[in-house]
């Protein structure tokens, strides 16, 4: 990944008053479909379909969060990131200011998906009907 883009999105979210960083994958299998989770029902946003992604750690490179992220919560590795596309602002559940960052990227192998902090999780087309929120359909809207 480009470590001037890195360093530039990072530098931005400081600007903007952003005080916690998050990343976000858009993991395909090659057929045109993108992994979905499904956040636990007792969670921040219980019950949501989301994209794999988590909170970036102090001092940790984008990128290095994002790989970290991926392998814990699918206990899939990311082969090749392909494309930064999108980021979007939220507050928190413990109501900090918050950026996720999301890219495109491949992974070695998409089977087995391994949940450690999800309910379930499925390999979904890429439509309008996909059961996220509104920013996750604006991110996936730039595959298309």
């Amino acid at each position: 990944m480009d470590d001037q883009l890195i360093d530039k999105l990072t530098a931005e979210a400081e600007n903007d008053g952003i005080a916690q960083l998050v990343v976000g994958a858009v993991v395909t299998d090659g057929q045109g479909r993108v992994l979905l989770l499904k956040r636990p029902a007792d969670d921040f946003m219980g019950g949501l379909w989301e994209l794999p992604s988590g909170k970036v750690d102090p001092g940790e490179r984008l990128d290095a969060a994002l790989a970290r992220e991926v392998k814990e919560e699918t206990g899939l590795d990311i082969a090749r990131f392909t494309a930064y596309l999108s980021h979007f602002d939220y507050t928190s559940g413990s109501g900090k200011p918050s950026r996720q960052f999301n890219f495109a990227i491949e992974v070695s192998a998409t089977e087995p998906v391994v949940l450690t902090e999800h309910d379930d999780f499925q390999w979904r087309e890429i439509t309008d009907k996909l059961p996220v929120s509104e920013s996750v359909k604006q991110t996936l809207a730039t595959l298309a």
